[in-house]
């Protein structure tokens, strides 16, 4: 899910090193566009999952030196490095645990229980499955991973909520001008 295609991925194993270099993790890989000018959009965030504007900046200069180095892509493309954003895709197991207790759309490459999408509350996961309540049902639903070809956070009012924290959060431990008096 990281990367769509078979040139995704072979970047991806050419890529995740540099970025893990300089402190990132990168979420999705997607190279787009036809034969002309493409572009290669690159979603990543620290461990802790920030991404700012600063960030973006370092690690395209990072991937930069070894796209320039190693030329995996024939012809023009242009590099884009961005924050997954708030309503982010979930790419990796881990972003299910992250995110437990948040809404999220779920696309499987089969059919499962009639249908290819859901739509419910992350419960975590277990094992290799994504676990997700569904409204209707009693039972939570156990998705393999695997069959997972999308799935990302539904942009709601919770969510809203917890980025305006999160980014009230970052502006106050940012904030050289805050000092301690004693």
């Amino acid at each position: 899910m990281r990367g769509k295609t078979a040139e995704d991925v072979k970047l991806l194993d050419l890529l995740d090193p540099v970025a893990e270099a300089v402190g990132y993790e990168i979420v999705r890989l997607r190279l787009m566009g036809g034969e002309e000018r493409r572009r290669l959009q690159i979603m990543a965030e620290t461990p802790d999952g920030d991404m700012n504007v600063e960030d973006c900046a370092r690690l395209s200069r990072a991937i930069s030196e070894i796209m320039d180095a190693a030329d995996p892509i024939v012809g023009e493309y242009l590099l884009e490095v961005s924050s997954p954003g708030i309503d982010r895709p979930l790419t990796r197991l881990k972003d299910f645990d992250t995110y437990e207790g948040l809404e999220a759309r779920v696309e499987l490459d089969r059919l499962a229980e009639g249908r290819k999408r859901f739509k419910g509350i992350l419960a975590g996961t277990e094992d290799d499955h994504v676990a997700l309540d569904i409204e209707g049902e009693e039972e939570t639903a156990l998705i393999p991973f695997a069959w997972v070809v999308e799935a990302k956070l539904v942009l709601n009012d919770q969510l809203m909520k917890l980025g305006a924290e999160a980014r009230a959060s970052r502006l106050i431990t940012d904030d050289p001008q805050q000092e301690t008096s004693e």
